[in-house]
């Protein structure tokens, strides 16, 4: 591994060590796959990965007014990965579609008569997407696993590509970027990556929990006077919680590690499935709401609030009807 002020860089079995003793205090339950188109193959050198990560995030930033890079991760064409936004965050890479999510960006123009893709980096994406489903359980299908062209541009709606979109993660990527394209071709990948491993976590997750606060610390024990931990950063606002006990008005967020938060900087929220093929989103609990968005059948989302029937479903006031979700 090498690093510097802001990322690090590694190999891919660099990356499956570091994944697999890294501790998310978020649950992340999908995986975006995205493409860079501009850094390509021409500005990449072979020894700047350091320098066209740091252009990104300042134009992230700077541009574009986000606070930080937007992705988790890029791979190079090198096959070398570099670690970008703290995972504790959610990514900024699809409207609409940020929250659970944990973001990858691989750099190149992967569209028809653009980069051709190196055999490096083809088995980096592979092997990179196999570990992060490892780690957090992420089924390998078209529901978990998503490219960025399968959603609206303008508003986040999932269309898959019917109109209103990018193109990204390229038109050529892994043969297409359409959905069948990704189950015919990237999918059984991973899945054949994945052969033989079993994720074997018996631990038993009690609730969910949303974060209210900005930051919220984790602690070595149920009590203030534990020390923070030292493997694990704050949690986020907003951020959803895996707990595996209770005590004292402290919840334990880590099934194998003492790793504690004071319960009175979270609100509890409910994961549910929509049961629908096209669940509309409003931003009142009420037909006469105005529609903003819609989510498809076998969609996972969180409940924070339920109102008359309707459920919000996310920090913000995006509402739907609780007759179409199986809690």
């Amino acid at each position: 591994m090498e690093s510097n002020r802001y990322f690090t860089k590694m190999s891919v079995s660099e990356f499956e060590t570091y994944i697999k003793n890294l501790r998310v205090a978020r649950t992340i339950i999908t995986l975006q796959q995205h493409h860079t188109y501009n850094p390509d193959y021409a500005l990449f050198t072979g020894n700047n990965h350091f320098e066209l990560q740091k252009g990104m995030q300042n134009y992230h930033v700077n541009a574009l007014g986000w606070m930080d890079i937007g992705q988790h991760f890029t791979i190079f064409p090198d096959g070398k990965i570099l670690t970008g936004r703290n995972l504790e965050y959610s990514p900024a890479c699809i409207y609409g579609q940020n929250q659970n999510a944990i973001c990858i960006e691989n750099l190149g123009n992967f569209d028809t008569g653009g980069d051709t893709m190196t055999a490096l980096q083809k088995d980096a994406i592979i092997r990179v997407t196999a570990a992060i489903c490892y780690k957090f359980s992420i089924p390998v299908n078209t529901n978990k696993i998503v490219y960025h062209h399968w959603f609206k541009l303008s508003n986040g709606v999932r269309n898959n590509g019917a109109g209103g979109n990018k193109s990204c993660p390229g038109t050529n990527f892994f043969g297409g970027n359409k959905v069948s394209d990704c189950e015919q071709n990237f999918i059984p990948l991973v899945q054949q990556a994945l052969s033989g491993q079993t994720n074997t976590n018996s631990y038993t997750i009690l609730k969910y929990v949303s974060v209210t606060a900005s930051s919220l610390n984790v602690r070595i024990g149920p009590n203030t006077n534990n020390s923070k931990t030292s493997d694990r950063e704050p949690a986020t606002y907003g951020a959803i919680l895996r707990l595996y006990a209770e005590q004292n008005g402290w919840l334990k967020i880590s099934g194998s590690k003492d790793h504690w938060v004071y319960a009175r900087y979270t609100d509890d929220v409910i994961r549910a499935t929509v049961n629908a093929d096209i669940l509309n989103v409003r931003n009142l609990p009420s037909v006469n709401g105005l529609k903003i968005g819609s989510v498809l059948k076998d969609t996972e989302v969180f409940i924070y609030e339920e109102r008359d029937n309707w459920c919000r479903i996310s920090v913000e006031e995006k509402w739907v009807s609780k007759r179409y979700l199986t809690l």
